[in-house]
């Protein structure tokens, strides 16, 4: 079976606490709903750092990207459909499929 990461781009902040804690318990249930499949399945980014080719360093991201999951699937299609029900999109956040390529050696 192969590897896809799903990496999560954008997305609105929460209005209230409440919203907040509603959207993470979908997002938890989700999480639970892959079972298995899971391979590292939350895993947030903070602090990001963009480093450029002449060795420039600022803070922030021009991608925002805020975190990615690992999952296992049959195919890309089946790794996409398993990202269609990811509730991030909720907050309107868009999400990127990709095969890990797995190097030998």
């Amino acid at each position: 079976m192969a590897q896809f990461v799903i990496t999560y781009l954008g997305g609105n902040q929460p209005a209230t606490p409440e919203e907040g804690r509603a959207h993470f318990a979908k997002y938890m249930q989700w999480i639970k709903d892959l079972g298995e499949a899971a391979i590292s399945p939350m895993n947030p980014l903070k602090d990001t750092h963009q480093v450029t080719p002449n060795g420039e360093v600022s803070t922030g991201t021009g991608t925002k990207m805020s975190g990615y999951t690992i999952i296992e699937a049959d195919s890309i299609e089946a790794a996409v459909k398993i990202t269609q029900a990811c509730p991030f999109l909720d907050i309107g956040g868009t999400l990127e499929v990709s095969e890990l390529v797995q190097i030998p050696g």
